[in-house]
């Protein structure tokens, strides 16, 4: 339920309105005075249905920002994970180094390039696929000359199954969503929300309609903004490829007796 700025701006207009209609309709065929009698009512029931509302709205806007969160540190670890292997390269045999650290750069920019436009349509890169079983199998045909190689590829092997379990947590919530049920909840708690607060008898009719429009526009804004934050990797709130870029950046400083590991992508089909 991704949303575009002009398609959130236009829900909440349409929820104003329609709300500010349903109080005009309401006012035309039953009158303030007449509903004035009942406000003792009213008041405590609005009262009830607002907060329930409300602290339904919190749990569900904190539970989408913390799978925000959740996600941008996934994506954060997969790409130190990727440097790490990238910096132990160094130690390993030259023919190794040079192969691993090719295979980490492309990585970097199938990510930044194809990964993360794709998972905006739910998809993955093949490309990305592809050079994360290059990586692994370049990992493991190294063979060691001594037990410092060992070592450094022991950790190599272990960042990359870090890297690995993060990227198919990636992937996953890019796949995830609020289900239609919490959504039909929140829409239809918006709904009785909304509706409870127009049957107040309220004389002055410009106050109410103030008060309906404030209520409204802020429900209305709130559900914007779960559906703008819902899904990671989509919506005008998302998970950027800003860590990759980092990653990249990284790999392209010149380090204390190497040269400059910049090296050119890979050729297609390679």
């Amino acid at each position: 339920m991704a949303q575009t700025a002009f398609g959130s701006i236009a829900i909440i207009v349409t929820c104003i309105l329609g709300a500010l209609f349903v109080l005009t309709v309401l006012r035309h065929y039953w009158s303030p005075a007449a509903r004035m009698a009942h406000n003792d009512v009213v008041g405590p029931a609005v009262s009830v249905i607002g907060t329930t509302y409300a602290v339904l709205i919190a749990f569900m806007l904190s539970g989408v920002w913390n799978n925000l969160q959740g996600a941008r540190l996934n994506a954060e670890q997969e790409a130190n994970n990727l440097v790490n292997i990238f910096r132990f390269a160094y130690q390993l045999p030259p023919e190794s180094k040079a192969e691993v650290q090719r295979i980490t750069m492309d990585y970097c920019r199938a990510m930044i390039d194809e990964e993360w436009p794709a998972m905006t349509h739910e998809q993955q890169s093949p490309t990305a696929h592809r050079l994360t079983r290059e990586l692994w199998r370049a990992l493991s045909s190294v063979q060691p000359r001594n037990a410092s190689e060992q070592t450094v590829m022991d950790h190599s092997l272990s960042e990359l199954s870090s890297m690995t379990e993060h990227r198919r947590i990636r992937l996953l919530q890019s796949r995830q969503e609020l289900p239609a049920l919490l959504w039909a909840v929140l829409i239809v708690g918006g709904v009785v929300t909304v509706s409870s607060t127009c049957l107040f008898g309220v004389e002055n009719f410009k106050l109410h309609m103030v008060q309906v429009f404030e209520i409204s526009f802020l429900l209305s804004l709130m559900l914007v903004a779960i559906a703008s934050i819902n899904r990671p990797y989509q919506g005008d709130v998302r998970v950027g490829p800003d860590a990759f870029r980092y990653a990249l950046e990284t790999m392209n400083e010149p380090v204390d007796g190497e040269p400059s590991a910049t090296v050119p992508p890979s050729t297609p089909g390679r």
